[in-house]
């Protein structure tokens, strides 16, 4: 994989985090940057930490299956690409699309505990959700080892992909509502499904 394609990977792998940031930015009356970059900084961090510890996990294993590595990575970008489109026309089966339409819902009422804008972060549920919308990422890293990826550029890449996504969900949440959730995550899952397919590609024409 080179740059360009590990920023897309970053891309279609923060499409949860910024769905979740959306609905962060739903939360707040008026934008609140202190508790944005700290939302950032936790998605992003975690999205940059499950490729490291895919990698180290697949690295394991990689030589004993460097003839179907292709396959298996496919097979897991695909499938993760495809669970994120059955995700954003299923909203029932995502977590981040439910605490969006609460939010949402809480804002139209008026409820204090959704709009106030000074209301603090809730760490606990902060990591969780952050662990949550990261756990893509493990699978994806896995691939990384079978595709002898350069990790740390990999790792550096979708971490900065992700904080900057989330920053920008927390904003266009809290300025616009939750319009682009829906459309991120479908975009997101086509570029996991066609990165795969284009790897796979790659190795049966070689």
């Amino acid at each position: 994989m080179g740059i360009i394609e590990l920023i897309l990977t970053g891309v279609g792998l923060s499409m949860d985090a910024f769905a979740v940031a959306v609905c962060k930015g739903l939360g707040m009356r008026r934008i609140q940057w202190g508790q944005a970059v700290v939302i950032a900084l936790f998605f992003g961090g975690f999205q940059a930490l499950m490729p490291l510890v895919g990698w180290a996990v697949g690295s394991m294993f990689s030589s004993y299956i460097t003839a179907v590595d292709h396959w298996i990575a496919f097979g897991l970008l695909a499938l993760i690409g495809a669970k994120m489109l059955w995700d954003a026309f299923h909203e029932e089966g995502s977590d981040a699309r439910t605490c969006n339409r609460q939010c949402a819902t809480c804002a139209r009422r008026g409820t204090a505990a959704c709009s106030d804008a000074l209301v603090p972060l809730d760490f606990r549920e902060l990591t969780m959700l952050a662990v949550a919308t990261s756990i893509d990422a493990l699978a994806v890293g896995v691939t990384f080892a079978f595709l002898g990826v350069n990790i740390a550029l990999a790792v550096v890449l979708i971490g900065v992909t992700t904080f900057a996504l989330s920053l920008a969900g927390v904003v266009i949440g809290n300025q616009f509502g939750s319009r682009f959730e829906k459309p991120a995550a479908i975009a997101g899952g086509i570029v996991l499904i066609l990165l795969g397919c284009k790897i796979l590609c790659e190795h049966l024409a070689g």
